[in-house]
């Protein structure tokens, strides 16, 4: 369809009013939610990833194809409700206690809006007690941790050793990121998965969800 795939440019290109115009348009031509979403917004924003990852986009082209998707996505969200279109998965979001970057976190959070997720975002310096509490609260598949500071890394650790000790580590697969992050470290501390980079955090969460 002609008008969904200038949905998908709009986003890409970054356009938030024109993609708030489009959703718009789709959705009063009678086009349902989750076509909207699935061939729309998710598929726009898996070509934004792949742009990336080819060095074609860096991370300001990034945000502003994730905020024309989310300004879309708000409109869409009764619809999907109504219909009952359900997310593909669930993830709490936070930057760990101690650490006040956001930056990075929110893009995360928003490609995996983009991906599909329902996304929890806890904001930053999250406490290990915070991300148990919405782990008991919302049984998200995901919890997602991110650090810019060397200094507040250990707190990821002390995060997982929490949710063993509340008995929820079984429960939820444990994903960190951060420019200071490795894959080492990740695997030292126990974490299911690590992601360099927002586009990366959205591809390896679906993979893990879906196998």
């Amino acid at each position: 369809m002609a008008l969904l795939d200038d949905l998908k440019q709009r986003v890409t290109d970054g356009d938030a009013p024109g993609t708030v115009a489009l959703t718009k348009e789709l959705m009063a031509s009678g086009v349902a939610p989750e076509t909207i979403l699935n061939d729309g917004l998710i598929a726009a924003m898996a070509h934004v990833g792949q742009l990336f990852e080819s060095g074609e986009y860096f991370v300001p082209e990034m945000l502003v194809s994730a905020r024309a998707m989310k300004g879309a996505l708000e409109l869409l969200r009764p619809a999907l409700a109504a219909a009952n279109v359900q997310a593909i998965g669930k993830i709490v979001i936070g930057t760990v206690q101690g650490d006040l970057h956001d930056i990075g976190k929110n893009l995360v959070a928003m490609m995996m809006e983009g991906a599909g997720f329902e996304v929890i975002d806890l904001g930053v310096d999250v406490s290990p007690d915070k991300f148990i509490n919405a782990v008991g609260t919302h049984k998200p598949n995901f919890i997602g941790m991110s650090a810019l500071l060397t200094t507040t890394m250990p707190k990821m650790k002390t995060t997982i050793e929490a949710l063993k000790a509340a008995g929820l580590r079984d429960s939820v697969k444990v994903m960190i990121g951060g420019a200071p992050v490795t894959e080492k470290y990740a695997a030292e501390i126990g974490a299911d998965l690590f992601a360099p980079d927002a586009s990366s955090a959205a591809n390896r969460a679906r993979q893990a969800l879906v196998g």
